[in-house]
């Protein structure tokens, strides 16, 4: 399947249209156990082993609500600004879907337990505040695999569901109409997704992990002609995974509506799915609101959070994210550029701190994470934190280059053993022969032998082409296989041909 959609020159959209966007954004909670049962609440497991009647909605069976639940729903809250709510209750929204047994999700509703936040987001030198309408409890559900060539229901043979997830803690984080944006939207709504990434990973509350679900964001956007106080017909993409492809849906959706409107046409309020490949097709209509017929559960007490708990939970926030980057960016004299790349790779700030706090430099510390240890983390489809290589082994590698134990290449064979699991950097570097050679009879006689073997490149040196010495140094280093001291080396080169 291709996108055959016409679309707008993006630049053109902007000179005649306003977008409006908003961001509903589900964040999966790490706790033990599930919201309403006592049900392993961990990753994985085999389908459909982590379930019990509540939350397969067997008949008879009762909720409880998941006291850290409600927790870390107040911390989300705080951090984002918000009133907490000293009364709020559970409803049931009621609709049919094959991955909720009992047909009807445990949600809140008119009453949810956060409202009325904001976050001030720094993009490109500009600052935006996005103001948040809610944050709200509720119950993920199941998940559905579609046996066909696209994975989507539109063309399966059959459908299969695994309730292990359903019943998993969720938080819809909703932000309220997002104007003013202009060609700028889809960037401050991926910089507004990061922030809430950084923010779930910096309270503990979420693994925050996009591409594994669990941080997944509806991205909605409508076009009203330039100057208009009326919001168009928006369209809402769902379940886009990635910082990326929420900038990218947006910028579609933007070019898409475009043109449909350039053209005389109207655009349909309905669901969109995204395609990595770059664009959007449609799901299910939504011209009409549906009538979930929303009514409060009957089997839970409402969630009345007493002043001093909110207050004991406000103590325990960390520093906001943008503050500790810009204390961390002074202190490692990091550029711009530098903090925004350590920014944008996930895990890397905490794992570099770490690293400097073992006695690396901050530069070497970043030079090893957001280099080598990021490729090899990209290679393995993981994260940096589960690579399997600490911050005190990179210190540790990083000590044995600064002593001239290790040059960088050879620092980089030592990473192999680690992730092997050969023991410590001192263990790996003695078990396979890496330390640097830097015994002068060694290096005298290897550069002896290049000297021989390129007399022209000797001539050049003596002649006082000292870059030349680059010719003997780099043959010398590949045939003792990257062990010399390259510095060494090169004093050696000069003092014999001087």
């Amino acid at each position: 399947m291709t996108d055959l959609t016409e679309l707008m020159d993006y630049d053109e959209v902007m000179e005649r249209f306003d977008p409006a966007v908003g961001l509903e954004v589900h964040v999966e909670l790490n706790t033990a156990t599930k919201m309403f049962c006592g049900c392993d609440n961990s990753p994985g497991g085999e389908p459909n082993t982590k379930t019990c009647p509540v939350c397969l909605g067997l008949p008879g069976s009762l909720p409880v609500v998941n006291g850290k639940a409600v927790e870390s729903a107040i911390r989300i809250g705080l951090a984002l600004n918000c009133s907490i709510a000293p009364w709020s209750r559970f409803a049931r929204k009621n609709y049919f879907y094959p991955d909720m047994t009992k047909d009807f999700q445990t949600s809140q509703y008119d009453e949810p337990i956060c409202f009325d936040g904001y976050v001030d987001l720094d993009v490109d030198g500009r600052t935006y505040r996005i103001d948040i309408e809610r944050v709200h409890m509720e119950e993920d559900a199941g998940k559905l695999t579609h046996a066909g060539a696209t994975g989507r229901i539109h063309d399966a043979d059959y459908s299969l569901v695994d309730y292990n997830r359903a019943g998993t803690p969720l938080m819809e984080i909703v932000t309220k109409p997002i104007l003013g944006l202009g060609a700028e939207a889809p960037v401050v709504a991926r910089a507004y997704m990061a922030h809430l990434r950084e923010l779930m990973l910096a309270l503990g509350v979420s693994d925050a992990r996009m591409e594994a679900g669990n941080m997944r964001c509806d991205a909605n956007v409508s076009l009203a002609p330039k100057g208009s106080t009326t919001l168009g017909t928006r369209s809402e993409t769902k379940n886009v995974n990635s910082l990326k492809s929420v900038e990218g849906a947006l910028r579609y959706e933007i070019c898409r509506q475009g043109a449909i409107l350039a053209g005389g046409g109207r655009v349909v309020q309905e669901t969109r799915h995204w395609h990595e490949e770059g664009w959007t097709s449609p799901g299910r209509s939504k011209e009409q609101a549906e009538d979930y017929r929303y009514f409060p559960e009957p089997d839970l007490v409402p969630v009345a959070p007493s002043e001093a708990w909110i207050e004991e939970l406000r103590a325990t926030l960390p520093e906001p994210p943008a503050q500790r980057r810009a204390r961390l960016q002074a202190a490692w004299a990091f550029t711009d550029l530098e903090m925004r790349d350590v920014a944008g790779t996930p895990g890397s700030l905490d794992l570099i701190e770490a690293t400097v706090a073992a006695g690396a430099s901050a530069a070497s510390a970043r030079k090893w994470w957001l280099g080598e240890l990021a490729r090899r983390a990209n290679e393995a489809g993981t994260e940096l934190s589960e690579l399997g290589v600490s911050a005190a082994q990179v210190a540790e590698v990083q000590r044995l280059v600064d002593a001239g134990t290790l040059n960088d290449k050879l620092a980089r064979e030592v990473f192999d053993g680690l992730l092997a699991g050969e023991g410590t950097p001192d263990q790996v570097v003695a078990a396979r022969g890496l330390a640097v050679v830097s015994d002068d009879d060694a290096l005298g006689a290897a550069v002896d032998a290049a000297i021989a073997a390129q007399p022209d490149v000797a001539q050049k040196i003596r002649d006082g082409k000292v870059q030349a010495a680059g010719a003997l140094i780099g043959a010398i280093m590949k045939q003792m296989k990257g062990k010399a001291d390259a510095a060494r080396v090169r004093e050696l080169i000069l003092s014999r041909l001087s």
